[in-house]
């Protein structure tokens, strides 16, 4: 990865933007929330196409990756292909919500979910397929990076299964 220090398996960059492409082949823009310094991004852009956007109000990206230095709204999810949350923290929800008109690749690290009951990984997973299910339809994955937060959702719109 260079000189770029990150927190957890840098790996998951790569497998993340693979899996993507992969599961996405006709994804031609995405949304990477709360997407840091924009690896994630970098690697979308550079490796497979897809032109994605940093939407996080920190404004920490790399030089040459593109970004909107702001919140995310569920309502600017009619911009872009796909929405992608590779550990979106205070975004979960409407990254979650995006899925009601687009596809959407969540992988939740904290719980951001619930602000009064703490939830372990599989439990939040299990709220949100649940909120979900009502909107669409949900997959869970597993991804091959190190850590107990590589288990991803792929949630679609109803009219899109």
């Amino acid at each position: 990865m260079g000189t770029h220090r990150f927190h957890g398996d840098e790996r998951r960059f790569e497998v993340t933007a693979d899996f993507v492409a992969a599961r996405f082949p006709r994804a031609r823009t995405a949304a990477d929330v709360a997407g840091g310094q924009g690896m994630l991004a970098r690697r979308l852009r550079k490796r497979h196409n897809i032109d994605c956007d940093v939407v996080d109000p920190r404004g920490w990206v790399l030089r040459g990756v593109s970004s909107r230095v702001e919140e995310y709204r569920a309502d600017m999810a009619g911009y872009y292909d796909l929405i992608i949350g590779l550990h979106p923290d205070d975004a979960l929800r409407e990254v979650v919500n995006s899925a009601r008109v687009r596809p959407v690749a969540v992988v939740p690290c904290c719980n951001f979910w619930l602000r009064d009951t703490k939830l372990g990984r599989d439990e939040l997973l299990d709220a949100i397929e649940k909120h979900h299910a009502a909107y669409g339809t949900s997959e869970r994955v597993v991804l091959d990076f190190r850590g107990p937060h590589n288990r991803a959702l792929v949630l679609r719109p109803a009219r899109m299964t």
